[in-house]
């Protein structure tokens, strides 16, 4: 009897070995996909669930492999969208379900976009985006402060960068995105002594006047000082007399001004009325909304395009010297 029991054990004992040997070559098989798989793991997924996605996707056909790996692995797995990579083997196939780090779209938003120019970048990721709805969002008052926002408008509030969207974010979730990393800056700023917050009142304010700054800068370089015209003009109540503004009332992006709108009586128009206008003309990015708070010290009054290539101005403080760079400007122009 003790025979039988002794060749029993060496029986199991070989078994065990082998099971386990066979396992380890299992699970150092590398998975089917040639290519990137991207799959989708819906909440509440069994594991049995989460097989029949991976066999599915031409990922993972071993029923038994993955079974018994589980079961020594006994990993957590999470819901979200995963791109799974070519060659990797059954636990490194796991431990990405298992990280929760879903997978993403990036998308690059450039800096003095207005809202309604935004949903040309991110069409390019997201086929099915819906314009419409983004529109209706980016305008709804009481989305705008679910979000945080005192305004009416998320105009301003959608801070470009280079975003890992969620891949398969809608159009809610990047404005979610967009408008947290907008008060982020916003409490990073609020923190940095010496700036022209309580000169220009809020937050909203300083965006406003970002936003200008965004739009007439042709180089970097060049915010500080254009932001302090701005704040030169404001403080003498001089009208702003931006371009851009006017642009923004007619979505007239590119092209002449004409008359008739630089007549216009929207209280966006800065080259009629006095002050700050109501909102955002665009949406700044960091480095306005800094030169916005913290302006470089001048005297002048004026700035005009050279018009030469370089992109830059020339600033005066007074009118006649910008009448003569204004002709400057139109000899450069071959006028």
């Amino acid at each position: 009897m003790k025979k039988i029991l002794l060749i029993l054990a060496i029986i199991l004992a070989l078994l065990g070995t082998f099971l386990t040997v066979n396992l380890k070559s299992r699970m150092g098989e590398l998975a089917k996909n040639t290519e990137t798989a991207l799959i989708e793991v819906p909440k509440g997924s069994s594991p049995a669930k989460v097989f029949q996605i991976l066999k599915q996707n031409g990922i993972w056909s071993d029923d038994l492999a993955f079974r018994l790996t589980m079961k020594r692995l006994n990993p957590n797995l999470k819901a979200g969208w995963f791109e799974i990579p070519a060659g990797l083997t059954l636990p490194q196939v796991l431990a990405i379900i298992e990280s929760g780090k879903v997978a993403v779209r990036r998308v690059t938003i450039p800096e003095g976009r207005a809202s309604w120019e935004i949903p040309a970048y991110l069409k390019k990721a997201y086929p099915d985006f819906n314009e419409n709805r983004w529109n209706k969002l980016v305008q709804d008052p009481k989305f705008a402060r679910s979000l945080g926002v005192e305004a009416n408008s998320l105009e301003g509030y959608l801070l470009p960068d280079t975003y890992p969207f969620p891949i398969d974010a809608d159009e809610e979730t990047i404005l979610k995105h967009m408008v947290a990393a907008n008060l982020k800056v916003r409490d990073e700023m609020e923190k940095r002594p010496g700036s022209m917050w309580k000169t220009l009142g809020s937050w909203h304010k300083v965006l406003t006047l970002a936003s200008v700054v965004e739009e007439e800068t042709g180089i970097p370089e060049e915010r500080p000082l254009i932001a302090g015209v701005f704040h030169n003009r404001l403080r003498i109540g001089m009208p702003l007399g931006a371009d851009p503004t006017v642009r923004f009332i007619f979505r007239n992006l590119t092209g002449p001004i004409y008359k008739s709108q630089l007549n216009s009586n929207s209280p966006y128009n800065t080259r009629k009325f006095k002050g700050l206008m109501p909102g955002p003309i665009s949406n700044p990015g960091r480095k306005a909304i800094e030169a916005a708070l913290f302006p470089a010290t001048t005297d002048a009054l004026y700035f005009v395009a050279k018009d030469d290539g370089s992109m830059t101005h020339f600033f005066s403080s007074n009118l006649a010297d910008h009448n003569k760079y204004k002709d400057v400007a139109a000899k450069n122009r071959g006028e």
